[in-house]
């Protein structure tokens, strides 16, 4: 019984998601346009530079608006209107609306666009494009609108609508004394007042978003990171499917190196000579004078492979002679299938000389 909730505290464990995300668990996130981002930033940045474009532009726009009303009441509503000439008149006040508005437009465009490029850089996916029948389930889109993520954005619209609410307060109380007397005062006045206190609170309250979206930056950044995490298990598991199952793999290396070792062991009867330690090492070579320019290792081993080589040698007649400085030199120095180390040449050849004048070569 022990044993048991040993093993089940165990796989508990390794299901808890207590890791880093992996770098493909990161990139496949990516792909599926999971990133952390704000989703007020590009708008507070929006509110801050079109405003601060007021201050720049002014006489842009002034001078926009002003045209735009001294057509209106000057030439628009004393001509005569027919039905050639007022698509024309549609036209122009169109062109010139987009004109007094393209700066605003342009501003919105490149800075919504830089103010998510700034969050995650550059991404363009439409996996969030495709249809997925689970977004269709009531019971999950319940939980959705009752989680703690929902309560977190309702409190965070709170937040700031106190906020911008308080700011407007404090700005227009500030200047209630000149409210009071805009009645009196001539309507360019009654305008520049009016703009400069628009202006003035659409920088404070732009400043102050940024300063909260920021701030919900880092809060969907912890979460994004937190939703990332992987379980000791996870981890495995992805390490098989991009790496292979460790077990399988290692199945296969014992099965190639058993395959490798027999197809070494069929080469030792055709050797020369068997080089021994004695008991540690063993290396087979042969030699040919008319297709070999040096003796080749047709196979070596250590402990029971050396002890299997000479065994196959025994049975099929192949000489075996103990050297042991040259045979460790072999093993470490010489592979299967390369011909031996320059240096080894005369030791080689006066053991292969041994040989050839036992098997009667050399008379």
């Amino acid at each position: 019984m022990r044993s048991y909730r040993l093993k089940l505290d165990l796989q508990l464990f390794n299901q808890e998601k207590t890791e880093k995300a992996t770098p493909k668990k990161r990139n496949d996130s990516r792909k599926k346009g999971q990133v952390a981002k704000s989703a007020d930033l590009p708008g507070a940045f929006i509110l801050l530079f079109v405003f601060a474009s007021f201050l720049m532009l002014g006489n842009h726009y002034s001078s926009g608006v002003m045209g735009l009303f001294r057509s209106l009441f000057e030439d628009w509503l004393t001509m005569e209107l027919t039905t050639e000439n007022i698509m024309g008149l549609f036209l122009n006040i169109v062109w010139q609306v987009l004109l007094l508005l393209l700066p605003i437009f342009a501003i919105a465009m490149v800075v919504g666009v830089l103010g998510n490029v700034v969050q995650f850089g550059f991404l363009l996916t439409g996996h969030s494009l495709k249809a997925d029948i689970k977004k269709l389930d009531p019971i999950q889109g319940f939980k959705r609108i009752f989680s703690m993520r929902s309560l977190a954005e309702f409190l965070k619209s709170i937040l700031k609508v106190t906020i911008i609410a308080l700011m407007v307060y404090t700005t227009i109380a500030g200047e209630w004394e000149k409210l009071l007397l805009l009645p009196m005062q001539p309507i360019p006045a009654i305008f520049a007042f009016a703009a400069k206190i628009t202006i003035n609170l659409g920088i404070k309250i732009g400043a102050v978003l940024i300063v909260l979206a920021f701030l919900d930056y880092m809060y969907q950044k912890y979460e994004h990171e937190k939703s990332l995490k992987m379980s000791k298990q996870d981890i495995k598991d992805e390490f098989k499917k991009s790496e292979g199952d460790p077990l399988i793999k290692g199945r296969i290396r014992e099965r190639q190196r058993k395959m490798a070792l027999q197809r070494m062991m069929q080469e030792v009867p055709k050797a020369d000579v068997v080089i021994t330690n004695p008991t540690h090492f063993a290396i087979a070579l042969k030699y040919d004078a008319s297709q070999m320019e040096a003796p080749k290792v047709l196979a070596k081993g250590m402990d029971h492979v050396a002890l299997r080589i000479k065994e196959i040698a025994k049975e099929h007649d192949v000489v075996t002679m103990e050297n042991k400085p040259l045979a460790r030199a072999l093993y470490e120095r010489a592979e299967i299938g390369d011909v031996i180390p320059g240096d080894l040449f005369q030791a080689v050849a006066e053991v292969l000389a041994y040989v050839y004048k036992v098997k009667g070569r050399i008379k």
